[in-house]
């Protein structure tokens, strides 16, 4: 089968890390990212089954991977090598369509009795993530016994996949994964009467439009640094849309709170005496937490949902405001309006339709061209785009000749 496969090389994971830093994606052309003929990969389970990829989403995890940015503290949560890939929608082999829950958890690692995370549903809090029947890997697409969905074929669980219905395309079907990361971030703001959201990437996007479903009455602010994002912004929910430097002033003047201190300079907020009820960062760098702070009021929420690394901040205001600042990682079951149990999944895919999401898939690329669908990815809002994922549905039929 064709796969992408990620293989541990120290020499050309640093050679990437200065190619991406000069232009992102560019990591893709010296690192250890190579297309390769690999065997499918074997079934870890008697229950496990065969997916074929149709569609496979490039996200801002892989992107830091690939480009030698992502975080020291996921080497033990990887097993090399590893073919990338976890927003998926493929088939099986009876035919029928599913999109893939990547997270590994108890279940899919044979572990019986699960963790209190997994009992609750709860998936992204397992505890067991390097444990079991698998290789360490907190989801497919970092774990060498599963494959990923870069590639023409991979291994799942029955607990990971979930039908897809006829009504969507597999460019919505493909946007179900992000979408669910949306939609359990946006619930961790439940309740906030004013909320900004930080960053309009693909991230940024499915979390406006969850956020709009799920507190039809909120005041939303959000930043986007290009036209189409401060388009598709304003059409999935958001209020007020500003540049990410003008954020401060607009959550000033949407809650009416006071200016503590101006940057001198040039005459910019600082700091505000109030600030709205809840942040929801999808950007996850220093600046933005930062202006998180600045702009959520005492005893307000800071979500944070876009992946941070290392980032350096002044942490004062977190205490001296009595700011909660919480991560929102994946998903798994959800508690509805009310009080049932509900999975995050089936929340994104009606919010996919409803919303009309799949119109945030841009490009589509075959495997082969991986080097220009990574760039294109990293690149996406500069170039005015959002998505970008591979195109597997022609590789599957070369695959079968």
């Amino acid at each position: 089968m064709k796969a992408l496969q990620f293989k541990r090389n120290i020499g050309r994971y640093a050679a990437a890390r200065i190619a991406g830093s000069f232009t992102p994606g560019r990591g893709s052309s010296v690192g250890p990212l190579k297309l390769a003929d690999l065997d499918a990969p074997e079934m870890p389970g008697p229950d496990w089954v065969q997916v074929r990829p149709r569609l496979s989403g490039i996200c801002g995890s892989d992107l830091a991977t690939i480009d030698g940015r992502s975080a020291r503290y996921f080497e033990p949560l990887v097993s090399f090598p590893f073919v990338p890939g976890h927003e998926v929608v493929g088939d099986l082999a009876d035919g029928s369509r599913v999109v893939l829950e990547p997270v590994l958890g108890c279940v899919s690692r044979n572990l019986d009795p699960t963790c209190p995370a997994c009992a609750a549903g709860h998936l992204g809090n397992c505890q067991h993530t390097t444990f079991g029947d698998l290789e360490p890997g907190i989801q497919t697409g970092s774990c060498h016994d599963t494959g990923g969905g870069w590639a023409t074929a991979f291994a799942a669980h029955p607990s990971q996949l979930h039908p897809v219905a006829d009504t969507l395309s597999d460019e919505a079907a493909v946007m179900i994964e992000p979408t669910a990361c949306g939609v359990h971030a946006a619930l961790k703001a439940q309740g906030a009467a004013t909320i900004a959201v930080l960053g309009a990437g693909t991230l940024g996007l499915v979390t406006i439009a969850a956020l709009r479903a799920q507190n039809p009455d909120a005041q939303i602010l959000a930043t986007a640094r290009y036209p189409h994002q401060r388009r598709l912004a304003a059409q999935l929910g958001a209020d007020h849309v500003v540049a990410p430097p003008e954020i401060r002033r607009a959550a000033r003047r949407h809650t009416g709170s006071r200016a503590i201190s101006l940057h001198t300079d040039d005459g910019a907020v600082d700091r505000l005496s109030g600030g709205v009820d809840a942040v929801v960062d999808c950007v996850g760098s220093s600046e933005s937490i930062t202006d998180g702070l600045a702009i959520t009021r005492p005893g307000g929420r800071i979500v944070l949902v876009g992946m941070p690394s290392q980032v350096s901040l002044e942490l004062t205001p977190l205490w001296h405001r009595e700011i909660q600042l919480i991560g929102a990682y994946t998903y798994g079951t959800e508690t509805s309006a009310d009080g049932t149990p509900v999975r995050t999944f089936d929340l994104a895919a009606d919010l996919v339709a409803s919303a009309d999401l799949g119109q945030l898939v841009s490009a589509v690329y075959p495997l082969n061209r991986y080097q220009d669908a990574l760039e294109h990815a990293a690149g996406a809002g500069r170039r005015g785009a959002v998505k970008i994922a591979f195109d597997l549905r022609s590789e599957k039929e070369r695959d079968q000749l």
